[in-house]
């Protein structure tokens, strides 16, 4: 996909951009850059990528294998000029492939990777490559000890977040890749002056994803980053076969009790979508969710009032995880109607913050997001006790 222009607040920057570009570019340190100077050539070598990843849940992006390049189209939502974002991925030294000119270019192995989101650290250790990473959005909020080894010895910078990005910075650095996280609020252009520096920017929004597994699935786009693709097959097969194991342990169950999830939090109670991947985590779980049949992903606000009648009757409380809500007493704090829910009364309440941290990092959304085995493997433990009598919450506790 080809960015867009801007004018005005971009001026100054851009042009402390193109010098450093210039003295990068001088000094051979580009890393795409380097694939336009070599021009297009055909290739008439072996295969290189005789491992392939196939992927089979995930709807947000697509790889396809070619001799010495992978093509990666990654569908984003939130773009109103073009539905998918393609990346050539280049076995590194090799030349450009013929038929991409507006597509970016990323030399691979990625050796030096900057990370906007938790979920990132998530895929990077799932595939054990932490030495790649270099920068990170915000290094408070970080539950692995390797990841935080590597800030406390000074080889992850912070780089900021959105409007805030230190672009200088990115540029000095010079990274094979910035891994950016797809909003609405936060559109593809919005790195566009990175672009030009050729610093490859790739959008992930795993996040809007319809299945658990789907979502973790976007590890198989990292291994194709790092050329990891039996290793990726290899694990994820492992997580595949477990959820699926788990799954049908309550495909048949005759009750599944009703819950509701969430907080009401600045007036708003944001609640799954019927087509989102936590939606299908409770319908795996053998549970009912009351919202279970919008067709959307993601959140859906609600006011507390309409939240209210549903919640009054639910079996139990999951995911309430917002601040530091640690007991019955904090989430009374917060508002006294909570007390009328039949889950409060029966001590039904649980959240994710199991594995928080004291920097209030949390491993839910990092090792979480790639092992949805495990987190299924706690709803059923919750749910549905008696199919896993023996089974230790990993993510999950118990609210009293």
């Amino acid at each position: 996909m080809a960015f867009g222009r801007k004018a005005g607040d971009y001026m100054i920057i851009r042009k402390t951009l193109a010098f450093l570009l210039l003295c990068g570019l001088l000094a051979g340190c580009s890393t795409s850059s380097s694939l336009y100077e070599k021009g297009e050539s055909h290739y008439s070598g072996p295969d290189l990528f005789p491992e392939k990843a196939k992927v089979a849940h995930a709807k947000g992006f697509k790889i396809s294998y070619h001799k010495y390049y992978k093509v990666v189209k990654i569908m984003s939502p939130f773009e109103k000029s073009t539905d998918t974002l393609t990346y050539v991925l280049v076995q590194r030294g090799k030349p450009r492939p013929i038929g991409y000119k507006d597509s970016q270019l990323i030399e691979i192995p990625v050796r030096s990777m900057v990370a906007m989101s938790s979920l990132h650290i998530g895929l990077i250790g799932f595939l054990g490559c932490e030495d790649i990473l270099t920068g990170m959005g915000n290094l408070k909020y970080v539950s692995s000890a390797k990841v935080r080894d590597r800030i406390k010895s000074g080889k992850i910078f912070e780089v900021g977040k959105d409007q805030g990005l230190n672009e200088e910075l990115l540029v000095s650095m010079h990274p094979d890749l910035i891994m950016a996280t797809g909003s609405p609020v936060s559109k593809v252009s919005r790195y566009e002056s990175l672009h030009q520096a050729g610093i490859p920017v790739m959008v992930n929004s795993e996040w809007v994803e319809t299945t658990p597994l789907g979502r973790a699935e976007w590890v198989k786009l990292l291994a194709a980053l790092i050329n990891k693709e039996a290793e990726v097959n290899r694990k994820f097969a492992g997580v595949e076969q477990e959820y699926g194991r788990l799954a049908r342990l309550t495909a048949k169950v005759k009750v599944r009790p009703s819950l509701i999830t969430g907080m009401n939090s600045k007036d708003a109670w944001n609640v799954p979508n019927g087509d989102s991947y936590v939606n299908r985590f409770f319908q795996d779980a053998g549970a009912s969710y009351h919202w279970s049949g919008t067709k959307a992903t993601g959140s859906l606000p609600l006011s507390f009032e309409t939240v209210y009648p549903i919640a009054l009757q639910a079996d139990f409380w999951l995911n309430v995880s917002i601040g530091n809500v640690q007991t019955k007493k904090d989430v009374l704090a917060r508002d006294v109607r909570y007390a009328d829910f039949k889950a409060f009364k029966t001590n039904h309440i649980y959240s994710y913050n199991n594995r928080m941290n004291a920097q209030g990092a949390n491993d839910y959304w990092e090792s979480g997001a790639v092992n949805p085995h495990l987190v299924l493997a706690d709803l059923i433990r919750i749910i549905h006790p008696e199919l896993l009598p023996n089974h230790e919450l990993i993510y999950y506790k118990s609210i009293n």
